[in-house]
Order: structure tokens, then C-alpha cells, then sequence
């Protein structure tokens, strides 16, 4: 039997859904994202817990270590070293004369230390200047484009978090309005309409979450089972979008692409 919850784009309701799913007393809770698994984690020490989609999860506090996780937490590692500093490479590589990027991210996700942090360095190495852009509601997509067009920012990075993913189909279409090339970490961006993701493969992921909650329910223990990190990155490119920006992708990018939409 599953018991279903979700936070409806409001990180503030995870601790109360997870304290809930701890009262049922479950037994395998799985974790969607960053703020959900530490919101899980938070509420019992006892169930195991399967997480997946989540970001360094050693470095936010999750596991002990990926190869021996200790604790009640285990599962499937979104991130690798430098993903969101190769997002920028990416833009750059369409535009060499870029100068200056809008971050579009959720305050609320704690993985933005991360996030940014890797963001800065490629930042450094590519002579960019970075300006940070906050929605924690859809109000806030208006007035964070707004934002980009006055300080004339020039393409945008958005991170990866589970309420702006909900909130793409608005991201999407102001970014095609102020005419801002955009990367994604979703593949869901782009069949929107955004310019391109680059990423981990998702549904992989959250099919493998499945072998996980069937070896903690024979018995095994989460500390003794490693966190997977992913080993296959997929780049999607919209070559429509890209020509409605006046946009000339570079061959050798486009030949390295898993997916090109006409």
C-alpha cells in the first residue's frame, strides 16, 4: 500500500507531511529532492528512508558518505562534481561573448550553497559576472524577469529545484518574451519550449528507486546499502527556440546532444 503526499510547491508543509508518514509508521519512505529528504530524515531516525533526485547529499548532511551512508538514509545521488559550473560552460559555449548570467533559484532549497558555489568558479574561469534572481512563489517569475531585463542580463541558469520545476511553463514563456537563452536542469524545460537541460537521466533514477525500497523491505539496512551517483548525463537542445532567439548553436554542440527538437 502507498501513502502519496505531496507539498504542492510549499517546502514549509514537508516537515508536517513527513512527521505524518512517520505517525503511520511506514515502513520505506522515499524522498523526491533536497528539502523532502531533509524533511524526512529530520522526522525519524528509525524508518529507512530512500532518497533520490537530491543534490551532494554528504555535503547537505543526508549520509555519512556515499559508499557508506551509516544511518537510516540511502539511495540515488541527482548531482556530480561541477554540474551546474558545466550549465554555464554550456552557455558560453553558444555565446562567447557573454558577460552576464541571471541564477534563477529557490532560497528556500539549502543545495543553492552548492549550486552556486560551483556556479562562482566556472564563473571565474570564464571572466562572468552572475547576478542571483529568487521566486519562491509564481508572483515572484514576473518580477525576477523584470529584474533581468533592467540589470540587461544576458541568459539564464535555472536550478534545479522542485517548485521552479513547476513553475516552467511560466519561466519558460517569460524567457522567450525578454528573448534570454536558458539552461535547465529538467529535459521538461525544453519540451516547454527553453533553449536546452543538461543533466542526469531522471526517470532512470526514480525507476531505480524501486530496487532500493525492494532490498530495505528483505531486510537489508540502509547504512550498508551506497548512494548511486548517476553515470549517464543527457543534453537536450530546442533548435525552434534557439532560431526564435536569433540563435546559431554550434555544430559540435549540437552533435553531442541525446536530443535535437526541430
Amino acid at each position: 500500500m502507498l501513502e502519496p503526499r505531496w507539498a504542492e510547491g510549499r517546502h514549509d508543509r514537508l516537515p508536517a507531511l513527513a512527521n505524518e508518514l512517520v505517525r503511520l509508521n511506514v515502513n520505506v519512505i522515499v524522498a523526491a529532492a533536497t528539502p523532502a529528504s531533509l524533511a524526512a530524515k529530520a522526522a525519524s531516525n528509525k524508518i529507512p528512508i530512500v532518497i533520490v533526485a537530491v543534490g551532494e547529499p554528504v555535503k547537505t548532511g543526508l549520509v555519512a558518505s556515499l559508499s557508506h551512508p551509516g544511518g537510516n538514509v540511502t539511495g540515488l545521488s541527482l548531482l556530480t562534481l561541477d554540474l551546474s559550473g558545466k550549465r554555464l560552460e554550456l552557455l558560453h559555449e553558444c555565446l562567447p561573448a557573454l558577460l552576464r548570467v541571471a541564477l534563477l533559484l529557490n532560497p528556500d532549497n539549502p543545495i543553492n550553497t552548492i549550486f552556486l558555489n560551483e556556479t562562482q568558479d566556472a564563473a571565474k574561469r570564464l571572466g562572468i559576472k552572475l547576478q542571483q534572481m529568487e521566486a519562491r512563489q509564481l508572483s515572484d517569475i514576473d518580477a525576477a524577469f523584470s529584474q533581468a531585463a533592467t540589470e540587461n542580463l544576458e541568459a539564464l541558469i535555472v536550478f534545479d529545484d522542485p517548485v521552479l520545476w513547476s513553475f516552467r511553463s511560466q519561466i519558460v514563456a517569460q524567457a522567450a518574451m525578454r528573448k534570454i537563452p536558458a539552461v535547465y536542469g529538467y529535459k521538461e524545460f525544453v519540451d516547454s519550449g527553453g533553449l536546452m537541460s543538461y543533466g542526469p537521466d531522471r526517470p532512470d533514477q526514480y525507476r531505480r528507486t524501486a530496487i532500493f525500497v525492494d532490498k530495505l523491505l528483505k531486510g537489508a539496512k540502509p547504512a550498508d546499502l551506497p548512494v548511486e551517483q548517476p553515470t549517464k548525463f543527457s543534453l537536450f537542445i530546442n533548435l525552434r527556440t534557439a532560431r526564435n532567439l536569433g540563435l546559431a548553436m554550434p555544430p559540435t554542440l549540437l552533435a553531442r546532444a541525446d536530443e535535437v527538437i526541430e
